[in-house]
């Protein structure tokens, strides 16, 4: 006998069926989203344009976007930020979708010479704005080395 508005053995059996096969379908669906996770830190244009060459010592880069983190690089030169984005896929190995580098670089007293900004467009080097006080640039090799390592690092290197 089957109570006034519940559900039989059979309806219920059949629901639980649906539910189980909805939540399988969401994992699936959910299991090939790709994951991207971000590292490093490059400072934003506003943040740049308070950057003036010829002006600017360390002193008021530092406090105006900031020293660069463990991942960047610091020495007498410049100091590079580098930011990279990285899609995991499944099973897949990480691959590195996104990479930018500001480079910030001072003469020997310390103050702005100029600011670039790099990108990786088809596994080149882009440089995405510039302002440049001199003909030579510096530091190039430095960012070749860095943009010349995409896909060259491990899993292990990317997971914390």
């Amino acid at each position: 006998m089957v109570r006034e508005g519940g559900m039989g053995a059979a309806d219920r059996g059949r629901w639980l069926r649906r539910a189980a096969l909805v939540v399988a379908l969401s994992a699936g669906v959910a299991a090939c989203q790709p994951i991207y996770r971000n590292h490093g830190y490059v400072p934003t244009d506003q943040d740049l344009a308070q950057v003036q060459v010829g002006r600017d010592t360390r002193e008021t880069v530092a406090t105006a976007v900031g020293r660069p983190t463990a991942a960047g690089l610091l020495n007498d030169e410049g100091w590079y930020y580098v930011q990279s984005r990285v899609r995991h896929y499944g099973a897949k190995e990480p691959q590195e979708v996104e990479r930018q580098v500001v480079a910030i670089s001072f003469d020997q007293n310390g103050v702005v010479r100029n600011v670039e900004r790099f990108g990786l467009e088809q596994g080149r080097i882009v440089p995405l704005s510039r302002r440049v006080t001199e003909s030579n640039i510096r530091g190039t090799s430095f960012l070749r080395q860095l943009f010349g390592n995409i896909g060259l690092f491990r899993a292990e290197d990317v997971i914390e």
